[in-house]
């Protein structure tokens, strides 16, 4: 389609870490190793609305962060279901994609070999036979789902960037891109857990949104369908975007990016803490657990006096906008279903 391809984001699907960041500060000088944020991904956003601490520690001080057992397996079956299309539509088979998980691994492991510290104690192999066990599991559920002998994927793997009319840089890697003879684009992501409930399931229809945003602007073509295909609990979760939909997404990424540049010029990052900072790698630099942040490593202007309190006093916090639907635009609004 005559877009460019790149490395993936991260090496482990959906993971952070300074692989996982080094996209968004390329291309801009460096000051002792540290650049500012020039680009915004769907994971990066996730990062910052998270907790703006643990985007400043993976997009600016890039700090590292361990593998992990179960990204690291969504890396090979995503590898898997990508390069199956590689073969004619009769041999797109369960039991052949399977016996794609282990040489997957192996490549993966050749291209980062300190992944292997994730088996390092498993001196008999058991525990890395019952996770390509596992692997092979998710794979073979995908054929419950979709049946890839009558899928042909435009693209696989597909990076895509594109520069607003504000100047702000978006980018990322779809999974799949289906086109329909009559044109329809939809957008595909894999997914190796289970299905949020549906309370929680803006979460991820924020990435897809992103990426439809990113596909629209680049190509002036809307998408027809954006699809979420959860291996772990065999669901199928669809949503038909509308113009509204998107352009809410744009204002919501426009507001975002100026928290993060307000963020970068003043050094105010501040944790925001939530259950998910037990599972969180940054501990020891989080002052909610004690610790302390490496030196700022970018300059810092001064701020700014509040007119409410005196000079002395700490900037505030700058606020990412929630992750919830936007509908200022009016107009229709898009539709979720949900396969089992």
């Amino acid at each position: 389609m005559g877009w460019s391809t790149e490395e993936t984001e991260a090496a482990t699907q959906g993971g952070g870490g300074a692989s996982g960041a080094a996209q968004e500060t390329a291309g801009v000088p460096a000051q002792g190793g540290a650049q500012p944020p020039v680009a915004l991904s769907p994971s990066r956003a996730g990062d910052f609305m998270q907790c703006p601490l643990l985007y400043r520690f993976r997009v600016i001080d890039k700090l590292p962060e361990k593998p992990s057992a179960a990204a690291t397996r969504g890396t090979v079956v995503h590898a898997v279901l990508e390069r199956l299309f590689d073969a004619p539509a009769a041999e797109r088979t369960a039991a052949g994609a399977r016996a794609m998980v282990p040489g997957e691994w192996e490549k993966l492991l050749a291209r980062r070999p300190e992944l292997a510290e994730l088996f390092e104690d498993d001196a008999d192999g058991s525990r890395l036979g019952q996770w390509l066990a596992e692997a092979e599991a998710l794979v073979e559920q995908w054929f419950s789902l979709e049946d890839p002998t009558r899928l042909e994927p435009a693209d696989r793997e597909l990076y895509v960037e594109t520069v607003l009319d504000s100047g702000l840089r978006l980018r990322g890697f779809i999974d799949r891109v289906d086109v329909a003879p009559t044109g329809e684009v939809r957008l595909v992501d894999y997914k190796t857990g289970k299905a949020p409930r549906p309370q929680f399931a803006e979460s991820a229809l924020f990435q897809m949104k992103f990426y439809a945003l990113v596909v629209w602007r680049l190509r002036g073509v809307l998408p027809r369908r954006l699809q979420l295909v959860y291996l772990g609990s065999g669901e199928v979760v669809t949503y038909d975007p509308g113009e509204a939909d998107l352009r809410a997404v744009e204002r919501k990424l426009l507001a975002l990016w100026e928290a993060i540049r307000v963020a970068t010029e003043t050094g105010d990052w501040r944790p925001r803490p939530t259950k998910l900072c037990g599972w969180c790698d940054h501990q020891a630099h989080c002052p909610e657990f004690g610790g302390t942040p490496p030196v700022y490593p970018l300059p810092v202007r001064a701020a700014e006096a509040d007119p409410a309190g005196g000079p002395g006093d700490a900037p505030r916090e700058p606020q990412a906008p929630p992750v919830r639907p936007a509908d200022g635009d009016g107009g229709p609004q898009g539709r979720m279903e949900r396969i089992v």
